[in-house]
């Protein structure tokens, strides 16, 4: 006697979401850079050559700017909520 032929069931296709890399808060922090150097920058174009603000504070801005704020703006992520309390979920319970 013959064998039933079965028609193969394909495979349901998982959907991949794409998740941002950033998050809100990245974007606010990289605005915050942003307005940082900016204001270097600003700070820069005052008249006076041998004036505090042109020598002193525009290059700590601009410091700032582009090597604590961008950065810490392109690397944070913000922590789990369930990961809290690792510590107390890994002790088992008498």
């Amino acid at each position: 006697m013959a064998k039933p032929i079965r028609k193969k069931e394909h495979k349901r296709r998982q959907l991949k979401t794409e998740h941002m890399p950033l998050a809100r808060q990245n974007f606010i922090i990289l605005g915050t850079g942003i307005a940082v150097i900016a204001a270097g920058y600003a700070v820069m174009l005052e008249g006076s050559v041998e004036g505090f603000l042109p020598l002193v504070l525009a290059p700590i801005l601009l410091v700032l700017g582009y090597c604590v704020v961008i950065p810490f703006g392109l690397l944070y992520k913000k922590k789990a909520a369930g990961r809290e309390n690792t510590r107390e979920s890994a002790t088992p319970s008498a």
